[in-house]
């Protein structure tokens, strides 16, 4: 339970008790229950009313000289701590949105995921899982916040805009990634990213495979069609059943290091360094120095071109 609650559940039970025993003490004196009850009101919220009965014996006026003190500090102890409770929300909304952009600007060679949909979502998840650092961006405010609740750095605007972008760190970040439903506006994202920075890697969603090459043109590296990918899984499966039980032990989600992991192959990645004695090695050299603890599948030179 937060501070801010906590003080209103003890304010409301402290005018809680004052109600009790205001009304209490009057029908004590010989009033009413509503008499009493109607009395307290007025007394406590001041409304100028005259008394309901006439307070003639001293008793009774410090008894409500009480009561008013009571009364009032209970509701101003209320007011307050909600007035508390509001005031701190928005600090804390605030100072959490500047820790996220001093977050946002120290970031390099991070992942700019453009949409937070479905495959937004597990994009998320995925990367947040592999531990690398990314910045989410959608225009709708309920997406954004549950992206929010789950640790994620998010910004609320459209991907499509320069400035969004720029906040987002488009200059530093590596990859980009646009996955929204909507063709046309991956399109635009692609061509807006490519002109703030050439050298970013784009990965661009595409639902209709007539869209791949605007995409490419737009100055998109890499298109997924998700449709096409997954229509070939489902080809792949009726035309090799026996396969089938050991690609579909999963639930739909596994990578295919996930897939090798059950034949304990593990495939990666390695830089080789300019200073390391692997340069200008052969293959089949450093492959016979791991004594066939691994295979080299391919060589990405630092131009990019693979070669397999």
């Amino acid at each position: 339970m937060n501070t801010s609650f906590r003080r209103i559940l003890i304010g409301g039970l402290f005018f809680g008790i004052t109600m009790l025993l205001a009304v209490t003490g009057y029908m004590i004196a010989g009033w009413p229950l509503f008499d009493s009850l109607y009395m307290v009101i007025i007394t406590i919220f001041g409304v100028g009313y005259g008394e309901v009965r006439p307070i003639e014996s001293n008793a009774l006026r410090i008894f409500t000289i009480l009561v008013i003190i009571a009364g009032t500090s209970a509701s101003v102890y209320i007011v307050g701590a909600v007035v508390q409770s509001f005031t701190e929300g928005e600090i804390n909304r605030a100072l959490g949105i500047r820790r996220m952009m001093k977050t946002i600007e120290s970031l390099q060679s991070h992942v700019v995921i453009c949409g937070f949909g479905r495959m937004g979502q597990i994009l998320a998840r995925e990367l947040h899982q592999g531990g690398m650092m990314f910045v989410v961006i959608d225009n709708d405010g309920d997406r954004t916040t549950e992206a929010a609740e789950l640790g994620y750095l998010v910004l609320t605007g459209d991907a499509t805009d320069e400035d969004v972008l720029e906040l987002a760190g488009i200059h530093r970040a590596r990859f980009l990634t646009s996955v929204l439903p909507s063709d046309a506006a991956n399109v635009f994202i692609t061509l807006t990213a490519r002109g703030m920075n050439p050298d970013l890697v784009i990965l661009a969603r595409g639902e209709f495979p007539t869209t791949e090459q605007k995409l490419q043109l737009a100055g998109a590296d890499h298109v997924v069609l998700p449709a096409t990918i997954g229509a070939h899984r489902i080809a792949h499966m009726i035309r090799h059943p026996a396969a089938l039980n050991f690609l579909d032990k999963n639930d739909g989600s596994s990578t295919l290091n996930e897939l090798l992991s059950r034949l304990d192959i593990q495939l990666d990645e390695l830089v080789v360094p300019n200073n390391s004695s692997l340069v200008g090695a052969m293959v089949q050299d450093v492959e016979l120095q791991g004594d066939t603890a691994y295979l080299i599948v391919a060589l990405r030179r630092a131009d990019g071109k693979t070669l397999t």
